[in-house]
């Protein structure tokens, strides 16, 4: 997939509006009763990114990393700023946030994810873009140093371990994260006349999958 590894300008994103959506199919039978199907094993998240311009600065911005994408060609990281930590908003990153894994003695690659639980109910997100510099790693209850007992691959959301952990050991992991996105258009519509009135262009953003 072509990707950039950059982040759209967090200023612009804040206040942006969008959320998580679900593909759910859903067949009415003859007696009323439903049939429902869910062909995505992911939510995909969408987001409008013309919401938060406030200024013709904002604009231009904007179209400078609209052009530097190529429109819908080339994806990049953009922060959800209602949900981007391993913990609540209002909490500090901890290194036992989530539980990404239980060591065997052998793996050493776990994936980073984030587990969202209703009741006895829970989805599992893959988070592929952490961001560098907020990752924290433990095992069996006892923080781990980046560089020494483990490393990880910003661009994957990958830790490595330098030594497998131990059989039946608990793997945590706390961090923040970007979703991974495109353009959902290849044309950006706006006047000077429309944005001083009020108006500001719709930008249709999508997640896509890594």
């Amino acid at each position: 997939m072509t990707f950039h590894e950059v982040r759209f300008p967090a200023s612009l994103s804040f206040g942006s509006t969008g959320g998580p959506e679900r593909r759910t199919d859903i067949v009415t039978l003859a007696n009323g009763f439903e049939e429902r199907n869910a062909p995505w094993a992911h939510s995909r998240r969408r987001y409008d990114a013309g919401v938060s311009m406030r200024s013709l600065d904002d604009i231009e911005t904007l179209v400078a990393f609209f052009e530097a994408r190529a429109g819908r060609l080339f994806g990049f990281r953009w922060k959800d700023w209602t949900d981007y930590k391993s913990c609540p908003p209002s909490a500090e990153v901890g290194f036992e946030d989530q539980t990404i894994g239980t060591g065997d003695g052998a793996t050493r690659d776990f994936q980073l994810v984030k587990r969202y639980a209703s009741g006895p109910s829970s989805y599992d997100r893959p988070i592929r873009k952490p961001v560098a510099g907020t990752i924290r790693v433990g095992v069996a209850g006892d923080e781990l140093r980046e560089g020494i007992h483990w490393s990880v691959d910003t661009s994957t959301g990958i830790i490595t371990f330098a030594e497998p952990p131990a059989a039946g050991a608990p793997v945590t992991a706390g961090f923040e994260f970007d979703v991974p996105v495109r353009f959902d258009t290849d044309r950006i519509e706006t006047s000077v006349a429309s944005f001083r009135a009020g108006e500001v262009p719709t930008v249709p953003v999508v997640e896509v999958r890594i």
